[in-house]
């Protein structure tokens, strides 16, 4: 007869009682953070958690503790480290739109109310440990939040150059990007009593300065000149490949922020074996009297095909955190994943997404990137052209959604993640036929492209290709879906008060898509400057990082918001513009 082993098993424990159900005295790590705890191979903590699980240590998580209580104690206190991460979206970007209105909802807090994550979540955690543990073992930050701050950098929400995040937090170490390798060595340092370092992927505070590491201005310096920061974050942009980045070290305050080289990324079949980790893809049942959690509506039975992107898009901070190299899992372990899907009672046939960062980077890459690590002096697509070196080929995904669609009790495998139309348009060879079989098969009655705007001075500041790119793929995909005899869509995301964009750039993006685009867009997003990004630096310092000269910032949220205005507008389009 088999045996069931009770739901709650399934878990990694969140309970004193679930512990001592496993014969647990004690965890020897214990993750705490600003989400629920979601099984999925898409929340990083989980992903974490089966890692060690799956190297013998006893892991325990606890999500979204409840701040005002001793609910951070409820494990008991780790036998190694803590790890303690804001959740899968910044907290103060889950927090606060653009112009700093608190969000009512949260995706990942049971019940859909934004009540359980509180502001710079990795901070607030990390004094709960220190308030209830005196001595404890290492505190370790992990997860965007903590990533993407470890070096001095901008702080949107008090408008202000931030020290490094463990100086505020007063944590032992980080780890940062996707963080798999580093997580294993961690731990085995610590059982064996050694420093961590020395390990790769990991940043502590020390007393004297790396010699053999590159000096960044220090904190002091980036306070007195905007331009010195902008030197900062060129080289910290510059330093975040295994394979030709330099150590980091910059002063604050008298001691020494320490950044190591990246961890290697995973290989393709080290990306098979995370993929293939025990995840149950549901909410704990701790949490679920709460009520469900939004984000499994969308990634409970979607495929995460690959890691990184090579877009480097100046407002977005993948580059830094992912990486700009892609990391494929195999076409086997992904179809062995959407065969799974098919044992669960609840799922009707439908894989959600198929993709990644941007889905049309899955299976190819640059040979001398692959060899030699990311070019510091170009980059792989700029707002003008494609390096030559990188050869787009859709042959690779073309094949995989062909076998996807051929798993039985598979109905559609939808495409939801992000495509760059311009790599469609570049590849000559399989491009077309990419989109053919996207509009075909892959597309649920709209696809999403992201041109954000149309204003050349724009686009440049973004990194973004121009319209004219635009007005190709819409031609090509419109021709396609007339072929097929389909009536789907193009919806495009667009940001109003990016860096160089004025009132007049938003009523000429408003006439470009009423006149060319023939539509009326319905939602705009406001710009963000989140830290790790080109575009929070140019936010800050009003300057062109390239060219060091001045540019337009809009800062006032008042005219921010009427920017957005301008373009969902829906009246004709006509009225009211500016010459």
């Amino acid at each position: 007869m088999k045996t069931i082993t009770p739901e709650h098993l399934r878990y990694l424990p969140t309970t004193r009682a679930e512990m001592d159900e496993r014969g647990w005295d004690r965890c020897d790590v214990i993750l705490i953070s600003g989400d629920a705890y979601i099984d999925s191979p898409f929340i990083g903590v989980a992903v974490v958690g089966r890692i060690l699980e799956r190297e013998g240590y006893r892991v325990g998580i606890i999500g979204q503790p409840d701040i005002n209580t001793d609910d951070v104690m409820r494990l008991g206190e780790p036998k190694l480290f803590w790890g303690v991460s804001g959740g899968s979206v910044d907290s103060m970007v889950s927090n606060y739109t653009a112009t700093k209105k608190f969000r009512n909802s949260d995706d990942y807090t049971p019940g859909g109310v934004n009540n359980a994550r509180p502001d710079r979540a990795t901070l607030v955690y990390t004094n709960l440990i220190r308030k209830h543990f005196k001595n404890t073992v290492p505190i370790v930050l992990g997860g965007i939040e903590a990533s993407l701050r470890r070096v001095t950098h901008y702080d949107y929400w008090t408008n202000k150059l931030r020290k490094p995040i463990l100086f505020d937090s007063k944590a032992d170490y980080l780890i940062y990007g996707m963080g798999e390798g580093a997580i294993i060595a961690l731990p085995k340092a610590l059982e064996r009593g050694e420093s961590p370092n020395d390990i790769r992927g990991v940043c502590y505070i020390a007393k004297e300065p790396r010699e053999e590491y590159l000096k960044l201005p220090s904190h002091q310096e980036c306070l007195d000149n905007k331009e010195r920061y902008i030197d900062l974050f060129d080289t910290f942009y510059n330093n975040n490949d295994p394979i030709s980045a330099k150590g980091l070290c910059q002063e604050v305050d008298g001691r020494y922020a320490i950044q190591n080289p990246p961890a290697d990324y995973l290989d393709e079949s080290e990306m098979d074996a995370v993929s293939s980790l025990p995840f149950t893809r549901e909410l704990h049942p701790y949490h679920r009297p709460k009520g469900s959690v939004k984000c499994l509506e969308t990634i409970k039975f979607s495929i995460m095909t690959h890691q990184g992107c090579w877009g480097e898009c100046n407002f977005c901070a993948i580059g830094v955190h992912q990486g700009r190299t892609i990391r494929t899992r195999s076409e086997e372990s992904i179809l062995k994943e959407a065969t799974q899907f098919t044992e669960y009672k609840d799922f009707k046939g439908i894989i959600s997404d198929v993709g990644g960062p941007t889905a049309n980077m899955y299976g190819y890459e640059c040979n001398k990137k692959l060899k030699h690590g990311t070019c510091d002096h170009q980059r792989c697509v700029d707002d003008t052209h494609l390096c030559k070196s990188m050869k787009v080929d859709h042959t690779r995904v073309i094949n995989l959604l062909r076998r996807l669609r051929e798993v039985r009790g598979v109905k559609k495998a939808f495409v939801a993640s992000g495509v760059r139309y311009d790599l469609i348009n570049e590849d000559k060879r399989q491009g077309y036929e990419y989109l053919k079989e996207m509009v075909r098969h892959h597309i649920s009655g709209q696809m999403k492209v992201a041109p954000e705007h149309t204003s050349e001075h724009v686009l440049h500041l973004m990194n973004k290709p121009g319209k004219q790119t635009l007005v190709d793929f819409k031609k090509l995909y419109d021709k396609l879906n007339r072929e097929e005899g389909k009536k789907q869509f193009l919806t495009y995301y667009l940001i109003a008060a990016h860096p160089g964009c004025t009132e007049k750039d938003m009523h000429d993006l408003k006439r470009f898509t009423s006149e060319e685009l023939k539509m009326n867009p319905e939602q705009a997003q406001v710009f963000t400057p989140t830290p790790g990004t080109y575009s929070a630096v140019m936010y800050y310092t009003e300057m062109d990082p390239a060219t060091r000269k001045k540019i337009f910032v809009e800062k006032d949220t008042a005219r921010k918001e009427k920017q957005k205005q301008i373009v969902v507008a829906k009246e004709s389009f006509k009225s009211g513009f500016a010459s």
